[in-house]
């Protein structure tokens, strides 16, 4: 495995500074690709030895477990970006922020919203990410993936079924490579102060302070997650290292040392409260990845 080009690979590898509840995590082998033949190659390997992989965004929006026995691939080294009039090129491994940076400082608008998401083009597309009314799907053209093949393949957004952060890739035993968007003309001033406020009202209301994996339920229809949260007395709430935060009710922050069972257990208990005391059955926004 060591001799295959384009990876890096890493054995009994910590994950903790690999997802953003920072969650004391390993795996049996970290493997950062650096590029597409080498991702290729290295899951032939893995296939034919059996070894159970499982591939991982920026850790956002997610909550782990505590040890994987197989391998973790990272696409690190797949992070271009490109600018070409209105359209943009990224490939999978690149962070939202800087997609969000190359689309303003080329005087285009559209994903401005993305400048603080915490996640990569790849793990974006699948979930298909959003905020303030906006979403990776409203200005996207086309994806390429690699099938169960080991193929590429070029996949328009038509062909996609998408939803509120929901995609039929999901479903899929493809990987995203890559991602082309069809941007506005806009104008980088405009679009630096409309970032800078609502930076400011994030760092006002959220907990931005602590290890978090984000928003943990969606908003119920013409309602807030985090007020029937508020509501039932939780915040501030404990289970181990894991606490309802203070300043957002529905942000769950790691206070110290929390485990993924204390994370899942605090996800648990606030759902039954807010589901006995308003009869609303909060739909979870993260992603428990159950490696077992």
């Amino acid at each position: 495995m060591n001799e295959i080009k384009g990876i890096n690979i890493t054995e009994n590898a910590s994950l903790k500074n690999l997802n953003t509840y920072k969650i004391a995590s390993s795996a049996k082998y970290l493997i950062r690709v650096e590029t597409i033949e080498g991702l290729i190659n290295i899951l032939k390997y893995l296939k034919e030895h059996n070894i159970k992989y499982f591939i991982l965004g920026a850790g956002s929006n997610i909550v782990i477990d505590e040890y994987f026995d197989g391998a973790i691939i990272k696409l690190d080294g797949l992070n271009k970006v490109a600018v070409k009039e209105q359209t943009i090129t990224a490939w999978a491994g690149a962070m939202m922020g800087i997609l969000s940076c190359e689309s303003v400082n080329h005087n285009l608008t559209g994903l401005e919203w993305a400048i603080n998401i915490p996640g990569t083009i790849g793990g974006s597309i699948v979930g298909n990410a959003g905020a303030y009314n906006k979403e990776m799907f409203d200005d996207l053209i086309s994806i390429k993936v690699l099938d169960e093949n080991l193929e590429i393949k070029e996949i328009k957004k038509e062909e996609i079924k998408h939803s509120y952060r929901h995609t039929d890739l999901k479903g899929k035993p493809w990987i995203v490579l890559e991602a082309i968007f069809k941007l506005e003309k806009g104008n980088k001033e405009q679009s630096l102060e409309l970032i800078k406020e609502r930076k400011e009202r994030r760092l006002a209301s959220q907990p931005l302070d602590m290890p978090s994996a984000g928003s943990v339920f969606r908003n119920p229809e013409n309602d807030h997650a985090g007020r029937l949260i508020e509501a039932c007395g939780l915040k501030g709430k404990t289970i181990g290292g894991a606490m309802v935060s203070p300043k957002h009710a529905n942000f769950i922050v790691n206070a110290g040392n929390a485990t993924s069972n204390d994370v899942k257990n605090l996800i648990k208990l606030v759902h039954t409260q807010v589901k006995e005391k308003f009869n609303v059955d909060l739909v979870l926004e993260q992603e428990i990845i159950d490696w077992k």
